[in-house]
């Protein structure tokens, strides 16, 4: 099995042990989205989703230039909230985000 077969290998054994609801709450997506990526009829960000899944249910991290060592898929859940000017977190990674190596759409 190749590294880049292993997320959905993980994704596919955490859907047998509970549900696909259960784990799209886990990874911060909806049912309907892990039911079409395990069919691979998925059409939407393929790579967010394994970082997700790499994140939520692999324990794969990534080293932010704001907060410091987090978890993938709360990676990308910090660059989906939305701009807040009375929250200095929010502040910090709106500034960092754009040009972060762990953004939603860059290559890794």
């Amino acid at each position: 099995m190749s590294q880049d077969e292993d997320w959905l290998t993980v994704l596919r054994e955490a859907c047998a042990a509970s549900s696909q609801a259960a784990v799209g709450r886990r990874i911060d997506y909806s049912a309907a989205v892990v039911n079409q990526v395990l069919k691979g009829t998925y059409t939407g960000d393929l790579r967010s989703v394994r970082k997700a899944v790499e994140g939520a249910l692999m324990g794969l991290t990534v080293n932010c230039p704001v907060i410091g060592e987090l978890p993938r898929h709360r990676c990308l859940e910090y660059q989906r909230r939305g701009f807040a000017a009375t929250n200095p977190l929010r502040v910090a990674l709106a500034q960092a985000c754009p040009t972060c190596p762990h953004r939603r759409g860059a290559s890794s």
